[in-house]
C-alpha cells in the first residue's frame, strides 16, 4: 500500500482536482481562517499544523535560524542562518530577490507579458497605471513563484533606493500553474504591491511586483517599518526614499506566492534563468545594460 504522503501528492498533482481544491472554495474566507489558525501558539495546534504542511510539501527546515517555532505562522516566516544565501556582489548583475521557481520570463512585447505559455496580460492592467507600465513597454521581466515550503522573505536585487510603493487590493487566487492556465489575467486580479527601486550609480529603475495568493496572502514591507501594514488605508501610492543594499531584506510573504521583476529596455536575462529552474536569493537574474 502506498504511503499517505505519496497518495496525497498524486491527488494534488491532478490539475483539475488541484484547481478545485485551491480555488473553488471561498478564497477570502479560507485565507482569513488560515491566517487566524496559523497564529495559534498552542503546542498541539502548532504540531498538527506543521505536520500537515510537511505531509503536503517538501518542507526542509535545515537552513532555518530557529529550531523551534511558537506557531505555524512563525515557521512560515522563518529566517535563515547567516550566510545561507550568498549575494553575488557584481554591480553589473541584478540578483534574484527571493527563492523561487522561475516561471514565464523574457521581453515585454508591446506592453504585454506572459502569465504562462498561451496566456498574456497587459502591464497597464497589472500596474493599474499605463504611464507607470510604459517604462517597461519593451523591457525584460522574470516571474518568480515561491512555493509554500520555500523561504518567504525577499531582498533588494541591487544597491539602490525605493522611490515609490503602490498597493492594489484584490482577490486571492492560487498562483500555481493549474490556476495560471485557467484564470486569465490572474496576476492583475490578485492583491499586489508595486515597488519601484532606483538602482545606485545608474539611471535605471526596476519594479518588483509581489503578488499575494490564497491562504495567509499577506505582503509585509520591512523597509516601511516593522509594524506597517500596507492593507490599512486601501489602494494608494506612497512616495518613499529608502536606501537598500544589495541583498538587504525588503519584506516577506506570509505564505508562498509570486514576485514579478520588471526592468527597462537593455537589461538581459542571465543565461541561468529558464522556465522551471529553481533560483535562490542573491543568484544572478539579469545583466544591466551598462555591462
Amino acid at each position: 500500500m502506498k504511503p499517505l504522503r505519496s497518495m496525497m501528492t498524486e491527488i494534488l498533482q491532478h490539475e483539475d482536482i488541484n484547481f478545485v481544491l485551491t480555488n473553488c472554495l471561498p478564497r477570502r474566507t479560507v485565507t482569513r481562517f488560515i491566517g487566524w489558525l496559523s497564529r495559534i501558539e498552542h503546542p498541539l495546534v502548532r504540531d498538527i499544523s506543521i505536520g500537515t504542511w510537511r505531509l503536503f510539501s517538501d518542507l526542509d527546515l535545515g537552513e532555518a535560524r530557529e529550531e523551534k517555532y511558537r506557531s505555524l505562522h512563525a515557521c512560515f516566516v522563518r529566517r535563515l542562518k547567516d550566510g545561507a544565501r550568498p549575494i553575488d556582489d557584481d554591480p553589473a548583475l541584478l540578483v534574484s530577490p527571493c527563492d523561487a521557481v522561475v516561471g514565464a520570463s523574457g521581453q515585454v512585447a508591446d506592453g504585454m507579458a506572459l502569465q504562462i505559455k498561451g496566456s498574456a496580460y497587459a502591464l497597464g492592467d497589472l500596474f493599474g497605471d499605463d504611464a507607470a507600465a510604459g517604462a517597461y513597454r519593451d523591457g525584460s521581466y522574470v516571474t518568480l513563484r515561491l512555493t509554500s515550503s520555500m523561504y518567504h522573505h525577499f531582498h533588494a536585487p541591487h544597491d539602490g533606493r525605493v522611490e515609490q510603493v503602490t498597493y492594489i487590493p484584490g482577490d486571492a487566487w492560487n498562483v500555481n500553474p493549474p490556476a495560471l492556465r485557467r484564470v486569465a489575467r490572474l496576476y492583475c486580479r490578485n492583491e499586489r504591491a508595486l515597488i519601484r527601486m532606483r538602482l545606485a550609480h545608474t539611471a535605471h529603475a526596476v519594479t518588483l511586483v509581489p503578488v499575494a495568493a490564497i491562504l495567509v496572502a499577506g505582503i509585509r514591507l520591512a523597509f516601511l517599518g516593522a509594524d506597517f501594514d500596507i492593507r490599512h488605508g486601501g489602494a494608494r501610492t506612497l512616495s518613499a526614499d529608502v536606501p537598500l543594499r544589495k541583498g538587504e531584506e525588503m519584506g516577506w510573504f506570509e505564505h508562498g506566492s509570486t514576485i514579478i521583476v520588471f526592468a527597462p529596455a537593455g537589461f538581459a536575462l542571465h543565461e541561468s534563468v529558464r522556465d522551471g529552474a529553481t533560483i535562490r536569493v542573491g543568484q544572478p537574474l539579469m545583466r544591466l545594460p551598462d555591462a
